[in-house]
């Protein structure tokens, strides 16, 4: 029996993968054996330079997922460039934080066009692919208040929470045409996303307090995760959301 973590000869897509969770993500999948698509508003350089150390073909795909525009063209490079489309990570993300009471519609609509609609639409083009192709692996990312309710992030969290809601409804349609669709939710990940937190010594504390493992994520924990669920290891695993998080839910 071969090793149902290996990735060799499959190609992801990796949206927001120059930093954070997503070049976490795409450099685990790399080691892994996977080629990669590295999709951002900015050049995944760095990404594209620890998966080549690796030995993997990774190329930049330049795309902005504020709208649904690129969306078509994100898998018509992928294909065209790396021969073939297996795996999709939706992890291009954004957060705005302000109280409820003072919150705009601009920042509504930017986090929800970014981190929910976009990833419906991207799902729906690479579906249409692996579909036609005998399958493959959708992987959301999630988040902490896909669970709860949080404060001061209401667009964030009405769309992590819809991005629980869309990973087991797309679960329930694709998984007969041979796609499985999943999703990681982090914990609290030291990223650009959470500087605002980890620079507020009240907020800082208060969250360590909280985290079973007693220290913020790093991206790189999420790589198991993401290999798991993107190999034939999960291949009977359906509408899943997986929390990386430290045990913070189990406290």
């Amino acid at each position: 029996m071969g090793n149902p973590f290996d990735l060799s000869g499959k190609v992801a897509i990796v949206t927001g993968a120059n930093t954070g969770i997503g070049q976490g993500i795409a450099v685990a999948l790399a080691a892994a054996g996977a080629d990669i698509a590295a999709v951002g508003r900015s050049p995944a350089t760095e990404t594209v330079e620890k998966i080549h150390a690796l030995g993997r073909r990774a190329v930049i795909v330049s795309a902005d997922l504020s709208t649904i525009e690129p969306v078509r063209r994100i898998v018509d490079e992928t294909v065209g460039q790396l021969g073939r489309l297996d795996i999709l990570v939706n992890n291009a993300g954004i957060i705005r934080r302000a109280d409820s009471v003072d919150f705009t519609e601009a920042d509504w609509d930017a986090v929800i066009d970014t981190n929910l609609k976009s990833v419906f639409f991207l799902s729906q083009a690479a579906a249409r692919h692996m579909i036609a192709h005998g399958g493959g692996k959708i992987i959301n990312i999630a988040s902490m208040l896909t669970f709860q309710g949080g404060i001061r992030v209401p667009s964030y969290t009405a769309s992590k929470s819809g991005v629980g809601g869309l990973t087991k409804l797309l679960a329930n349609e694709w998984a007969p045409r041979g796609i499985c669709v999943n999703a990681i939710a982090p914990g609290y990940i030291a990223t650009n996303n959470t500087e605002a937190l980890q620079a507020d010594e009240t907020r800082n504390r208060q969250i360590l307090e909280r985290i079973p493992a007693a220290r913020w994520g790093d991206p790189a924990d999420l790589g198991g995760a993401a290999v798991f669920l993107a190999s034939s290891a999960s291949n009977y695993v359906q509408g899943h959301i997986l929390a990386v998080d430290g045990g913070w839910l189990a406290r």
